[in-house]
């Protein structure tokens, strides 16, 4: 059974015109820096029932969360995954009083925190070096029920020399398995990333997930080139689709040179019943909290029109 619903977006086709009009203006600084930002001129048809957020893997990742969560208020998104490492500083070192803080600070601004990103990963052969990985993982498990966020995005990171390619998924999956049993007990959620050189071939990601077999374990489906097969993500997305519980977006505008097919990528979300969020990951520092904003702005007007035409 899917988990339930966080959060839907509503609003109507007038909002969406009406908010493609409203940033309109500040879209000429936009399409200087982001090719193809013309394209966000178009209004889209109502909203999908998944939302919009941001991955602070580059954007924000130099802001503190107070200046983060005005950049996602105004910049119009709904959500962030606080990656680790970053300025923001909301790691498992927070102490309880610090941790409620964070929550009082999103729930003020309107701001949905979505999860953390940690980097924990399982595929080594190196036993100590996997409890390693466990033990931080589980620290994130605690952070993430404390500041009120539904996951923790781990990850595996490709292959071993010298070992079948079998084990290393049994592995990930096991210790994957170990992670969501303790998240289960703490009400949130494990998500692993299609990530790491082969293993985010999604028939190599399917084996993992079944190795884990845990309901409180999913994937966050990262827009991967892998993903494309013959101009299409249909096939990966029907060795997935069962266990997406997040998703990571990146450059849309890469979508009109054939690069990744987001409006299909969307109508197929549309089609599994997908109402959580898709999330901005992008390779690149849009800059200060000023020229993030304007981003997210055009951004956001151009996923509408993708994510409602999408179907």
């Amino acid at each position: 059974m899917r988990a339930n619903q966080v959060r839907k977006s509503g609003g109507t086709r007038r909002d969406a015109i009406a908010g493609a009009m409203a940033v309109s203006a500040g879209f000429g600084a936009a399409s200087a820096l982001f090719p193809g930002a013309a394209m966000a001129h178009a209004a889209g048809p109502a909203k999908p029932a998944f939302g919009l957020g941001i991955v602070t893997y580059n954007i924000g990742k130099d802001l503190a969360l107070p200046d983060l969560l005005k950049v996602a208020r105004e910049g119009g998104v709904q959500a962030i995954e606080l990656r680790t490492s970053h300025k923001h500083g909301v790691e498992p070192s927070l102490s309880a009083n610090e941790r409620a803080e964070v929550r009082k600070r999103f729930a003020d601004a309107g701001i949905i925190p979505w999860g953390c990103g940690s980097v924990c990963e399982f595929h080594s052969t190196d036993p100590a070096v996997v409890r390693k990985n466990l033990d931080e993982c589980k620290r994130f498990v605690e952070l993430v029920a404390d500041i009120g966020a539904k996951g923790v995005k781990v990850r595996p990171n490709g292959f071993n020399k010298n070992e079948k390619q079998a084990d290393t998924l049994k592995r990930i999956g096991d210790a994957v398995r170990t992670c969501a049993e303790n998240a289960a007990a703490a009400k949130v959620e494990i998500w692993v990333e299609v990530h790491g050189a082969g293993t985010q071939e999604p028939a190599n990601m399917q084996a993992i997930m079944k190795h884990c077999g845990h309901p409180s374990a999913g994937v966050t489906w990262n827009s991967n080139p892998t993903d494309v097969k013959n101009g299409s993500v249909k096939a990966s997305f029907e060795l997935l689709g069962p266990y997406i519980r997040s998703c990571h977006i990146n450059d849309l505008y890469k979508n009109d040179t054939g690069a990744y097919p987001y409006a299909e990528l969307f109508g197929l979300l549309k089609g599994l019943g997908y109402d959580r969020y898709t999330l901005i990951e992008v390779g690149r520092t849009p800059g200060d909290a000023a020229a993030c904003v304007d981003y997210l702005r055009y951004y956001k007007a151009l996923w509408s029109r993708l994510a409602g035409e999408g179907a």
